[in-house]
């Protein structure tokens, strides 16, 4: 597709996310992160977790051959097809999944965790380490303070602080969640980093596979 059928197919997307929480709490977590090997080349990790104990249950990696350049807006074209391989290769079937990524918080309000969330048919929702759309006051600095992330009246997102004194993260639902989701499992799946452990496994054994892979 070129950049036009991108968009448009967002545009179609969006409108089949559903914001509602969650029936029950989770049972299993699951988080995703995705490094490049070179420009044609993407490394994905999926972990499943405990949701109580946040122990990881299961890892799986994957490699997988990348067509499409980086472009703003557009990172889940380029990012979604390796990470829906390794979450295929999953032999336990996570309740929730955490991307590293926007949800509704996006321009068009497909982000990565909403249009993984679509596809995948499972509640999701994105934590991206910076701002890419929609305005918001800073909240305090204190573990738990968070603000809501707004496009003109409409509540997309939260900004959350989410350990003392660092920079906050920008919380969004992908589908099949809503803010109060966000903002309860975000926290409660902490122990004491500033990104919550599924997506932060994932992104330590991503650069530590990356490290081994390129050994060979």
């Amino acid at each position: 597709m070129n950049v036009e059928e991108m968009i448009e197919l967002q545009k179609k997307l969006s409108s089949k996310v559903v914001l509602k929480k969650l029936d029950t709490p989770p049972i299993l977590i699951g988080g995703f992160d995705l490094s490049f090997l070179s420009k044609e080349e993407a490394l994905a990790v999926g972990v499943v977790l405990d949701y109580k104990t946040l122990e990881v249950v299961e890892l799986k990696w994957t490699t997988e051959k990348v067509d499409i350049p980086y472009i703003p807006g557009l990172l889940s074209f380029r990012e979604g097809p390796a990470i829906i391989k390794v979450y295929s290769m999953l032999e336990n079937d996570p309740d929730l999944l955490f991307f590293d990524g926007q949800g509704i918080a996006h321009p068009r309000r497909l982000g990565l965790a909403a249009h993984m969330a679509l596809l995948l048919k499972k509640p999701a929702i994105g934590v991206a380490k910076s701002h890419l759309y929609g305005k918001y006051e800073l909240p305090g600095k204190k573990r738990g303070e968070y603000t809501y992330l707004y496009d003109g009246k409409e509540k997309i997102g939260v900004v959350i602080t989410t350990k003392d004194n660092v920079k906050p993260l920008f919380v969004s639902p992908g589908s099949y969640v809503n803010l109060s989701d966000c903002v309860e499992y975000t926290l409660k799946t902490f122990k004491g980093y500033r990104l919550p452990e599924p997506t932060r496994i994932a992104d330590m054994y991503t650069k530590k596979l990356k490290k081994e892979v390129e050994k060979f």
